[in-house]
């Protein structure tokens, strides 16, 4: 079932992530080499919890141990954080985090540089975010799902990308994940009717190589198959008369 949100409601969770985007905002400077994983989480729930009410929202859900889903250059998403984790120059990072605060969540993510990385890799990252754009400007009343996916999967299609498929996008609001699903792939005009209201997770993931990924027996931490880098970025954004709110700014 979908449930769509009031403006009240909408605002309540612009709140939260207008924490998130304030973490975002700080995280660079703490990315760096010789930080560990575990260093990073530690920052993050710590600077979550001195906000009044707000809390992790990933920490303890559905059984993941931490406040950030840290994952590293071949990781695509759900690395856990560990002590024994040092980040290296060279690395890229994607850190993912969600915020509850009054019974409401956001979610967002971003992939960040550790020192100076590769051209080829940087223009991963940089056709990610701006994938995660063209997504955004189709989340208007009346057009498809299909039509956010599809704007993001021509970014990933004229760089020679791989579109992680077994993991997509979703809804959010009194639930971290919410109906309906949000693919990064998909044909513009078809799918789900997008209603003022509606709250979602656009949050394309693009591998350097192909689209294929795995699960370790970490049985969190998910991979590209052929190891080469992937990039994810996310953002909370809801469906209004006036157009796409980004909730996560």
């Amino acid at each position: 079932m979908i449930h769509l949100k009031s403006a009240a409601e909408i605002d309540t969770i612009a709140r939260a992530g207008a924490i998130l985007a304030e973490l975002y905002r700080r995280i660079p400077a703490e990315v760096r080499a010789g930080v560990t994983t575990a260093q990073l989480d530690r920052w993050a729930e710590d600077f979550i919890r001195a906000h009044p009410g707000a809390e992790p929202a990933f920490k303890g859900l559905y059984g993941f141990p931490a406040t950030l889903c840290i994952s590293v250059n071949h990781e695509v998403v759900h690395g856990i954080p560990s002590t024994r984790r040092a980040l290296q120059d060279g690395d890229v990072v994607s850190v993912d985090c969600g915020v509850k605060l009054e019974g409401f969540y956001a979610d967002a993510a971003v992939t960040l540089p550790v020192g100076a990385i590769a051209p080829e890799v940087q223009g991963l990252l940089n056709r990610t975010r701006e994938a995660l754009s063209r997504g955004i400007e189709q989340a208007h009343p009346g057009r498809r799902l299909g039509d956010v996916g599809a704007a993001i999967q021509a970014v990933a299609d004229q760089a020679g990308y791989g579109v992680v498929r077994e993991l997509v996008g979703h809804g959010v609001g009194r639930q971290p994940h919410e109906e309906p699903q949000v693919p990064n792939f998909g044909t513009a005009g078809k799918g789900l009717k997008l209603l003022e209201g509606m709250v979602l997770a656009i949050e394309p993931m693009f591998n350097l190589g192909s689209a294929g990924v795995r699960t370790l027996p970490d049985r969190w931490t998910v991979v590209t198959a052929d190891r080469k880098v992937s990039a994810h970025f996310e953002h909370t954004v809801a469906v209004t008369a006036d157009g796409p709110r980004i909730l996560t700014v």
